[in-house]
């Protein structure tokens, strides 16, 4: 009998040799299995969901896409179309893009008075002069009323009635840069231009023409990047 068979064990119980009985549960194999197979499903969701953070805070999620695509930069641009259903070509695209002509008033249809409230003399005189020559109508040339006689600091003052065309301000307004537009009580369409202690000269022919120009073909505003 060996050491390790208890007393009063004997026959098919007997141990015999050096080897000490298992005494822990084998594992399940199935037990195993399912174990990986969690293992492998929680790394996935964590790989998914770290993925799904890059891409938001890089900008690249799909709804943001979308949005930037539909809202602030459109894959397609929509093609202008003539009468007909038909695509117009290059140059009608080009005056598209370009906004539709704005339709202002000529020199010749505005009245100016120029009015001079600067102790400098013979200004009034000399602007309206050079008005004339770009071809507007010169009312009363003078000194400035009472109210603005040595009271206007800036460049000039666009003094007119309420009533008085907007467009027509905006043409007397290309020919020098820094004018404030006033209203008063006056029915008439003419325009007062007072001329101001900063105010030094006209603005050049050509800068005056291309303001115009500008005034009645305005540039759309540039299209955002993506």
């Amino acid at each position: 009998m060996s050491m390790l068979t208890p007393p009063g064990m004997g026959g098919k119980y007997r141990v015999t040799g050096a080897a000490y009985p298992r005494m822990s549960r084998k594992r399940s194999r199935r037990r195993i299995v399912l174990a990986v197979f969690g293992s492998v499903l929680a790394l996935a969701l964590l790989g998914y969901g770290a993925l799904q953070l890059i891409d938001v805070f890089q900008g690249n999620s799909p709804k943001r896409n979308t949005a930037a695509g539909t809202k602030d930069c459109p894959t397609t641009a929509a093609e202008p179309a003539v009468k007909g259903g038909s695509k117009a070509g290059p140059e009608a695209a080009a005056s598209a893009a370009a906004g539709p002509a704005v339709v202002l008033p000529k020199p010749g249809d505005i009245t100016v008075n120029v009015y001079n409230a600067t102790p400098r003399a013979g200004l009034a005189k000399a602007v309206g002069d050079e008005l004339a020559k770009r071809g507007f109508v010169i009312g009363n040339v003078g000194n400035a009323p009472a109210d603005f006689d040595k009271k206007v600091p800036g460049i000039a003052i666009l003094l007119g009635s309420p009533a008085t065309d907007k467009a027509a301000f905006s043409v007397l307004g290309t020919q020098l840069v820094g004018a404030t537009q006033q209203t008063d009580a006056r029915e008439t369409a003419d325009i007062d231009l007072i001329l101001g202690d900063a105010f030094k000269e006209l603005s050049t022919k050509e800068d005056a023409d291309k303001a115009l120009a500008l005034l009645a073909n305005p540039v759309p505003a540039p299209a955002k990047k993506c």
